[in-house]
């Protein structure tokens, strides 16, 4: 007891216990966080290229420039654009022209068609009904010719009775056997009757030549009935025409469909010709002059959106037990004299950085050494830690994530 209470033995105590308690302190903090110096700062960078070929008139920015989004960068040479969209703009205006004839032809043909139509059946019936008066009339004329034949018949045999008759009072008025009165009337009777006889023939020539007009008339009709089913055949093929009218009508409205895009791509071409910031960045290898000539596709400058950083840490995958995005962490900037920042663990990426490099590992090989591998691990600054954008990507950093 005297040995514990000598002031020495107390401070060499003190000092143990000290010791362990900073030493478990140490130990605890320790294990409560996580650091690597394999990091550094990350953002976007944006490629600028050239959307279409010509020669560069105007290069408005310069390397390490702040550029806002929307401000000009390069200028091409516009005059092979600006006549490509003067005819793509006459081109549109004919089809568009052609469309509007072509579409109006359509409801001028289905009138007509419908029109067509009507007369032709009109001029069907009509030529029926004259087919059928004309087919009346020849009957009709028939029935005159056979009653001028009977007609004539009769005045022959009459006349041929007072022939006879007057050639036998003759004989007898030479004989004084008639008296003259009775011959007279005998013969001026058959003188009648032979009259009769050339009446009768006449009127059967008459019928004759009524039938000939008659069936001339039918000749006609029927021709007409013909013409008018042939015009009826033609009216019919009316709603192919139209079909075709149609057809054409759409044909044109596709060309002038296809002059409207050629006129949009030609406006879009025009555009290309002036490369504008598609963000706000700083202008990072620009590697272009005023009359060298560019390709599309061509590489021009890149741009570093300053505004957004993050830290990419390539922690070893030993460290990644208890890691969690969301967990807080604190960065140390080299180039700033160990300048710390605050942030959080935004993600984890999905593999190590390896097995993203040109050449992976192959482990299959039976050369195999077990190497810990890193896997990279975003983190975002928290809010107003840069406000006079210091970070830039590329610097190397120490970051540190606290687990609990």
């Amino acid at each position: 007891m005297n040995f514990l209470q000598q002031p020495r033995v107390r401070l060499v105590i003190g000092a143990v216990l000290l010791l362990g308690l900073g030493a478990g302190v140490w130990a605890w903090s320790s294990s409560a966080r996580e650091n690597t110096d394999d990091a550094q700062v990350d953002a976007h960078v944006t490629q600028i290229a050239a959307r279409v070929s010509g020669t560069v008139t105007r290069v408005a920015v310069d390397d390490n420039q702040l550029v806002e989004a929307g401000a000009l960068l390069v200028q091409l040479d516009p005059a092979d654009y600006q006549v490509a969209v003067d005819k793509a703009r006459a081109e549109l205006a004919d089809a568009e022209a052609s469309a509007v004839a072509a579409q109006s032809s359509v409801p001028i043909t289905s009138t007509t068609a419908a029109s067509n139509v009507t007369t032709a059946r009109g001029g069907i019936t009509q030529a029926q009904s004259g087919v059928a008066a004309s087919e009346k009339e020849i009957e009709a004329a028939n029935a005159r010719l056979i009653t001028a034949q009977a007609r004539q018949r009769e005045a022959e045999a009459n006349a041929v009775k007072s022939a006879r008759d007057v050639e036998r009072l003759r004989g007898l008025l030479a004989k004084d056997e008639v008296s003259q009165q009775m011959f007279d009337a005998t013969t001026t009777t058959a003188t009648a009757q032979k009259a009769g006889v050339d009446s009768a023939r006449s009127q059967v020539t008459e019928a004759e030549a009524g039938i000939r007009v008659a069936e001339s008339k039918l000749a006609q009709a029927r021709a007409g009935e013909d013409q008018a089913h042939a015009e009826m055949q033609t009216a019919q093929t009316g709603p192919s025409q139209i079909a075709g009218i149609k057809a054409r009508a759409a044909q044109a409205e596709a060309h002038a469909q296809q002059a409207r895009a050629n006129l949009a791509q030609a406006e879009l071409n025009l555009r290309y010709a002036t490369v504008k910031a598609p963000v706000r960045g700083v202008v990072s290898k620009k590697g272009i002059n005023v009359g060298q000539v560019v390709q599309g596709g061509q590489p021009l400058l890149a741009i570093v959106q300053i505004d957004e950083v993050w830290v990419t840490a390539n922690f070893k995958e030993t460290q990644l037990k208890d890691m969690r995005p969301g967990q807080r962490t604190e960065i140390a900037v080299d180039a700033y004299g160990g300048r710390t920042y605050t942030g959080k663990v935004d993600s984890i990426a999905g593999a190590t950085g390896a097995r993203f490099s040109l050449l992976p590992p192959e482990n299959a090989t039976g050369n195999f050494v077990k190497v810990v591998q890193r896997v990279p691990v975003k983190i975002v600054l928290d809010p107003g830690q840069d406000p006079e954008h210091l970070l830039r990507p590329g610097m190397s950093v120490t970051s540190t994530v606290f687990l609990k």
